[in-house]
């Protein structure tokens, strides 16, 4: 070896993307050994088996079998029951997995090893309705049907919490906004992630660090939507795979500490079968007809569908006031305090979607999203005025929920979104999700609450 220069292999390790072909011939030539199986549980992680690659090619691209309980468990992992699709009276039996060839990518974090995801099966081949991955497809189908393409950007605000004798602190205590003098912790981690998120094929834009202790925002290339959703959980695998050898561990919280909000912003657009932009705005220039209906869906129906998108207590404690999350169902033309912000220009236009924390689902976020937006269109919706002033103020709009108890209530008894947009067995599903989230809250007592009532 040469002093001061480093010595590459005359072979590159793989990376990125891969088709089947060529997943099949590095694992011919033992440069994949190891290959995970990965579905998006509710909470939007991925989860599965990591199997020999030999042994995947040769006998699960058909499917593989998973307890079932990973679509209907809590953040834990416990066993819950309530669901239809599973529980202790049907035993917690398997569901089939079929592998999507096509998602396969190195894992970039773990040696040797390629990540494919797959589709959550019913034993009669039928898809498991509360898949996430399922649902979006759904709601996109949907929007086809209109004669319309969606297209999806991600943009992910999380904290980093350094780990120090047992205890959790920020990883960096200033405000960092836009900051290019990084210190080293941000530093290290910026160029290793970027590094870990190339090698795995992700297309992301921009890393930029944030104004709150700790705080740092990645967005990712704008696109296929389905896909987009899949870098993202892919993404969140490998930020806790970096951050660990570094100390530290990312907190994809809504409200990861008093004051601070973290946000999952999605940014959505609509294409027509001519692959021609349906959003096209120059500012002055009055919305298209299909853009206003549109976000008249969005403002009109998301608030029956918060827990596909705020879906634990922590979510709720993000809306507040003059904090850049949007407190009211409201919309404005490049406004950070509306919950809807119609952003870009010319064929570039495009909403911003604000109101998910970074403890949402992305799957499940866009499935809403996508849902809404396809009711304003089939029903030729007229939105509210725009805000033009402080959206913290604009009481002619809804205010969003005080807190989950509020939002499951209106979840479960609208008659529109379970009747015609994402069905009963849905709601239900994802009903009993948030109740056991609530159940277990009342059942445990806070470090905060011991604080204030042990002086």
């Amino acid at each position: 070896m040469t002093a001061g220069k480093t010595v590459r292999p005359e072979t590159p390790w793989p990376t990125g993307m891969l088709s089947p072909d060529s997943l099949r011939d590095l694992v011919d030539n033992r440069r994949i050994t190891d290959i995970v199986l990965a579905v998006p549980d509710m909470q939007g992680r991925l989860k599965g088996k990591t199997f020999s690659a030999p042994v995947f090619l040769d006998r699960m691209t058909a499917g593989a079998e998973m307890c079932s309980y990973v679509l209907a468990t809590d953040a834990d992992m416990t066993p819950l029951d309530g669901f239809e699709l599973t529980g202790w009276t049907r035993g917690f039996g398997d569901f089939l997995v079929r592998p999507d060839l096509d998602t396969a990518r190195m894992l970039s974090t773990q040696h040797s090893t390629a990540v494919v995801l797959g589709t959550p099966l019913h034993h009669d081949g039928t898809p498991v309705r509360v898949d996430p991955r399922h649902m979006l497809r759904t709601q996109l189908d949907r929007m086809r049907d209109l004669g319309y393409e969606v297209k999806a950007g991600v943009e992910s605000e999380f904290v980093l919490f350094s780990k120090e004798e047992g205890t959790l602190a920020p990883a960096w205590s200033e405000n960092l906004d836009y900051a290019l003098d990084l210190p080293p912790a941000a530093s290290g981690f910026s160029r290793h992630l970027s590094d870990a998120m190339t090698d795995a094929g992700i297309g992301y834009e921009a890393f930029k660090t944030e104004g709150a202790a700790g705080q740092a925002e990645v967005s990712f290339a704008y696109g296929d939507p389905l896909a987009a959703c899949d870098e993202y959980a892919v993404f969140r695998l490998i930020a806790r795979d970096v951050a660990g050898r570094d100390g530290m561990v990312p907190a994809f919280m809504a409200a990861p500490q008093t004051g601070t909000g973290s946000g999952l912003h999605l940014h959505v657009s609509l294409w027509n079968e001519h692959g021609d932009p349906g959003f096209v705005h120059h500012r002055g220039d009055e919305l298209p007809p299909v853009m206003m209906h549109a976000i008249a869906g969005l403002v009109a129906v998301l608030p029956s569908m918060a827990p596909l998108y705020a879906p634990t207590v922590n979510s709720y404690k993000r809306y507040r006031p003059h904090s850049f999350a949007p407190t009211r169902f409201n919309w404005g033309i490049d406004h950070r305090g509306c919950a809807v912000r119609v952003t870009g220009h010319g064929d570039g236009a495009h909403l911003e979607i604000r109101v998910a924390g970074a403890d949402a689902n992305a799957y499940l976020a866009l499935t809403a999203y996508v849902a809404a937006m396809t009711h304003g269109i089939e029903e030729k919706l007229t939105p509210r005025p725009v805000c033009e002033g402080d959206a913290y103020q604009d009481r002619s709009t809804a205010p969003l929920y005080a807190d989950l108890v509020e939002a499951l209530q209106y979840f479960e008894h609208s008659p529109t979104i379970a009747s015609s947009l994402i069905g009963r067995d849905v709601v239900e599903h994802y009903a009993q999700a948030a109740h056991a989230e609530l159940d277990w809250h009342r059942r445990h007592v806070t470090d905060t609450e011991q604080r204030r009532g042990i002086r």
